[in-house]
């Protein structure tokens, strides 16, 4: 259906998948089955070789581009880069974008009968499929991503989990029996979060010392009085509006197990000697949470790894979340390596 926005995938419907064979997890249970929710973009080409998958970040979903219905306001969360004439062409690439096994937008998670662990953040996710399914990747884009995370990183992670399970009513993960979930936890974690996601130069630049009165006058008191005081309690809010509490608790232990080269004596390099795909890594100027070192530690591995890599460091000042942004350079680095892909497989 033609959504009236021509640069737009237009109007999507997402679509659950059953996949009946067993998946063994790394804890060492077992899933009968799981359920994946899944939506597309663009067509494949009769040789099967335009697919790109997108993976999502820790709060994101399916849902990457396009609208829902007519009267959406907010697309998909990655609409800038996906569509037609966008750095990820819909007129060339078969696009597909699922929500993580282990969330909570309709894939199989903690809220289904049967509690599942194991997703990774995207990145993460896509050097682990480099390693581990050769055969099945050609190109492998990793964007903001890291190695394995930094005690800093499972630092915060750990005082998110902490505020939603010392929240009252988490009842130690079974809050939905006692039709209560931990919102005051999940928004504390969630507002610890997005502080790490924004450079203090971003976060000067938007709010610095501004209060919300505008006379200029303290209350003395612990209501809202700053505006970024304000915009936390607001991004806190909306998360507990549409996100699972142990879904967060999963998703952020997975992020912190991370580590690809821990089967390959801490040695990167040896662990992507089995990677078929060529890469691209690129990485955010402002990033602190998963910065430009990092990713030029994965870089280095893939050298010494004899693989293919190109690297693309990006100026920007937001922080992490420039990876959503459709900042110039950024999006040319996309068009232009994803444009040589399509011309490789004939799309």
């Amino acid at each position: 259906m033609d959504s009236g926005r021509s640069d737009s995938v237009g109007i999507v419907v997402p679509r659950l998948f059953g996949i009946e064979q067993p998946l063994l997890l790394d804890c060492g249970r077992t899933l009968a089955r799981h359920d994946l929710m899944v939506e597309t973009y663009g067509e494949l080409n009769a040789a099967r070789s335009n697919a790109v998958l997108i993976c999502h970040a820790l709060s994101g979903d399916h849902h990457a581009a396009g609208y829902h219905a007519e009267n959406d306001r907010k697309p998909g969360w990655w609409d800038s880069a996906i569509g037609p004439g966008k750095p990820i062409d819909t007129r060339r690439f078969h696009v597909v974008c699922l929500n993580n096994l282990g969330g909570c937008r309709g894939s199989t998670g903690p809220a289904t009968v049967d509690p599942v662990t194991g997703a990774t953040h995207g990145g993460m996710q896509v050097m682990q499929w480099a390693i581990d399914l050769p055969q099945r990747i050609g190109h492998a884009l990793v964007i903001a991503a890291a190695p394995k995370i930094s005690a800093q990183n499972i630092a915060f992670n750990e005082i998110a989990r902490q505020a939603i399970m010392s929240d009252p009513e988490f009842h130690e993960g079974r809050y939905y029996a006692h039709g209560v979930v931990p919102s005051h936890g999940l928004k504390l974690a969630r507002m610890l979060g997005h502080i790490t996601y924004l450079s203090d130069e971003a976060m000067r630049a938007r709010f610095g010392r501004i209060l919300r009165d505008g006379d200029g006058q303290f209350n003395y008191n612990y209501d809202v009085e700053f505006e970024v005081e304000s915009y936390l309690r607001h991004q806190g809010q909306s998360f507990v509006d549409r996100f699972d509490a142990n879904t967060y608790l999963l998703m952020t232990k997975a992020l912190d197990y991370f580590d690809p080269a821990r089967d390959y004596g801490d040695d990167l390099a040896a662990a992507f000697r089995g990677a078929s795909a060529k890469f691209l890594v690129a990485s955010f100027e402002a990033d602190w949470r998963f910065s430009p070192a990092r990713s030029r530690e994965i870089v280095k591995a893939l050298v010494a790894a004899g693989r293919e890599v190109t690297y693309a460091q990006i100026d920007s000042d937001l922080g992490h979340d420039d990876f959503l942004m459709p900042l110039p350079e950024y999006h040319r680095v996309l068009r232009n390596y994803l444009s040589r892909v399509a011309d490789e497989v004939g799309a």
